[in-house]
């Protein structure tokens, strides 16, 4: 991996899957395992200001329980409501005034290049835990951690990313990220959802092929690992096109029969229906343990931007 060490990341911030090179990624994956079962006071004195503009559970939660368990304190807001944001206070004020406060800020921004430009106000290390339908870095280096565990590496698999792949953030981060690693790409969805033209052209740059289909049952038997995403209402300009389409594709029991036996599903969360509760006891179910593979990363991404490490 270079001369790529834990000091390699202090100071620095997180805010596309860009930010990081193939061997900065396989670093973290690799530090991410000393904290599996890891509670201790590494980070006692630190404080961690979540900025969160958009509702969230699993990304903001997660990052408090890793910032505790590390033995560090929390401070944020959840809503942009409960902020002076509501009385008109710019992000880039809002940031000047937190990083006063904290040691490291999480932001979440329902407009796209919110989170770099928070990284341009701070003068803290600033992580991106989402920002519209553009990225969304650590849930992407969650799902490589998963993936990684699950395959025993990120080399010579097939993944089918499923449903919303027009705004869906966390599925542009990983194909993004995926692009440094030999893999095959399915893309499932409605033609009002497919994969944004730009992504598929740097695909093809990278000199690597895809599949493009409607239909899931053209090519869930052939998939190692299946990515469902939910059809988002909320990044949705019409609501009567979202209601076209917010029930497209359901898994259940039924249409597994023909899969691989070690498939794998993962899905970002939250669900709605495109995924019954009866496939979470079949044994390609993998969404929980990937959700709670996001408190291992992310006590490991706070560690190394701010240069205290195991």
């Amino acid at each position: 991996m270079g001369n790529i060490t834990e000091k390699s990341f202090k100071g620095k911030d997180l805010v596309s899957i860009r930010d990081l090179s193939k061997e900065e990624i396989l670093f973290i994956l690799n530090y991410a395992k000393k904290f599996e079962n890891y509670r201790g006071n590494l980070l006692s004195g630190k404080i961690l200001a979540t900025i969160f503009y958009e509702p969230s559970t699993r990304t903001r939660l997660s990052f408090e329980s890793s910032m505790l368990s590390l033995g560090g304190k929390v401070l944020g807001f959840s809503s942009s409501s409960s902020s002076s944001v509501s009385k008109g206070e710019s992000l880039w004020d809002t940031v000047k005034t937190v990083e006063g406060y904290a040691d490291i800020i999480v932001i979440r921004h329902p407009l796209e290049g919110a989170a770099r430009l928070a990284s341009e106000a701070s003068s803290i290390p600033v992580i991106n835990g989402g920002d519209g339908a553009n990225q969304h870095p650590t849930q992407t280096l969650l799902d490589l951690y998963t993936i990684s565990k699950v395959r025993e590496g990120l080399d010579n698999f097939k993944i089918g990313f499923l449903g919303d792949l027009k705004y869906g953030r966390t599925v542009h981060s990983l194909v993004q990220a995926l692009l440094n690693f030999d893999c095959d790409f399915y893309f499932i969805s409605p033609e009002v959802l497919s994969l944004p033209l730009g992504f598929k052209e740097e695909i093809r740059a990278e000199g690597k092929s895809f599949v493009e289909t409607e239909n899931l049952l053209d090519v869930l038997s052939q998939l190692d690992i299946l990515y469902v995403t939910r059809i988002q209402r909320e990044r949705f300009p019409d609501p009567m096109e979202y209601e076209k389409v917010k029930n497209v594709y359901i898994i259940t029991p039924d249409i597994l029969k023909d899969v691989k036996k070690d498939l794998k599903i993962l899905h970002p969360m939250p669900r709605v229906n495109e995924i019954l509760k009866e496939v979470d006891k079949l044994p390609y179910a993998e969404y929980f343990n990937q959700s709670k593979n996001g408190v291992t990363i992310r006590k490991a991404l706070i560690s190394l931007l701010l240069g205290v490490t195991l």
